[in-house]
């Protein structure tokens, strides 16, 4: 059955999501969801199939509009809460129907080419996450990356049979891979993945013991990732190629084009500093006297330090800002500016020449402040005396 769930729910978005923040949440949940990535895990592969389904309400404006004003009841009235009940499907055919959001060819689908073309095999995509500073984004920086992948096996070269045999003609799809089934009524065929050889045309009869007869086995992958200058958080960088190969059925020996790497980027809150695009935005602490006086202050920035001169007179929440002190923006290389907001403090502790040139100063502005004070042992003497 269709999935109840709220479908912003399954895909961990907000409601005020756009169509780029959809796709990549679905994207993510369906490269990790994936059966062929969790055998035999049943949780997984409905997980999967709710992923599908939410993306493909919530990736069209009309649908998504009545799901957002009527929910599931308004889709169902409308014909059914999705054209597909993804719950039936086979997770293969689900990929080939998204095709488009998995680099050109889909997860275990086929890229490139146009009608009539035959169509290169293409491998799955992977997903990494690292953290940078703030200080990286600044100069960009270079990260070592370990992941596992899916490879083809090297014992049995990919094909899952063990050595010495060879795969055998599925009688059931005569090779294909692809069954016909007839739908409601005999109105329509649904074509699906063979379930005897799950979409490869071929059965093997004695497994490779190396891979079980998947053909494919997890390998470790070690490489060095470069992070441009100015990324953003969310971001990713795409290293084309060091994903994983075609999936056995569609090429056994791992022919075609591998699927890429993304790493996702993630940045670590600053000390001091706040981002706001390409701008840094920091408070600079300043005194009563500095702020009525003027004076030049060191402020921080993200490579040292800058002199600003505080004009006298400066109001709490004045800004001063340093052209180019901020970050490079991504694609221009341009840097950002650093704005800086004075934050007047007020001291909590006076000494007593402080509190009485306060005082006079008070005096002149017409201003009543606290009488001064005598002290604890001054008060009990005149209590006494009294």
């Amino acid at each position: 059955m269709p999935t109840t769930r709220d479908y912003y729910e399954v895909l961990s978005v907000e409601r005020t999501a756009d169509t780029d923040e959809i796709k990549r949440s679905y994207r993510r949940l369906a490269l990790k969801y994936h059966p062929d990535r969790n055998p035999d895990d049943a949780e997984a592969e409905t997980k999967f199939k709710e992923a599908a389904e939410a993306y493909e309400i919530l990736s069209d404006d009309t649908k998504r509009k009545v799901y957002d004003q009527y929910g599931h009841e308004g889709l169902r009235s409308r014909g059914g809460p999705a054209a597909h009940d993804f719950s039936r499907m086979d997770p293969n055919d689900i990929f080939s129907m998204f095709e488009e959001i998995f680099g050109g060819g889909g997860r275990g689908g086929f890229g490139g080419g146009g009608r009539g073309r035959p169509r290169t095999a293409r491998g799955y995509d992977l997903e990494y996450e690292t953290t940078i500073d703030l200080t990286d984004v600044a100069k960009g920086c270079e990260r070592e990356v370990e992941f596992t992948r899916l490879d083809v096996c090297d014992k049995c070269t990919g094909t899952g049979a063990k050595p010495g045999t060879k795969p055998e003609t599925c009688a059931t799809c005569g090779g294909q891979g692809k069954v016909a089934q007839q739908g409601l009524g005999g109105m329509f065929r649904m074509v699906t993945a063979c379930p005897r050889c799950r979409g490869r045309g071929k059965v093997i009869k004695e497994h490779c013991d190396a891979c079980r007869g998947k053909g494919r086995v997890p390998k470790k992958r070690k490489l060095t990732v470069k992070v441009p200058a100015g990324v953003h958080e969310g971001q990713a960088v795409r290293v084309q190629g060091e994903g994983e190969p075609p999936p056995p059925e569609a090429s056994p020996q791992g022919h075609g084009v591998r699927g890429d790497l993304h790493v996702l980027i993630r940045v670590k809150e600053h000390s001091l500093f706040q981002r706001d695009g390409d701008n840094l935005v920091v408070e600079l602490p300043v005194s009563f006297s500095q702020a009525a006086l003027g004076a030049e202050i060191d402020v921080p920035t993200i490579e040292g330090s800058r002199q600003i001169r505080i004009h006298p007179g400066a109001q709490h929440n004045d800004i001063y800002k340093l052209d180019g002190e901020g970050l490079p923006n991504l694609r221009s290389g341009r840097h950002g500016d650093l704005i800086t907001i004075i934050k007047i403090e007020i001291p909590k502790k006076l000494s007593a020449k402080q509190k009485d040139l306060l005082r006079e100063f008070a005096e002149t502005e017409d201003h009543s402040v606290l009488p001064k004070s005598h002290g604890f042992w001054k008060k009990m003497k005149d209590r006494i005396g009294g």
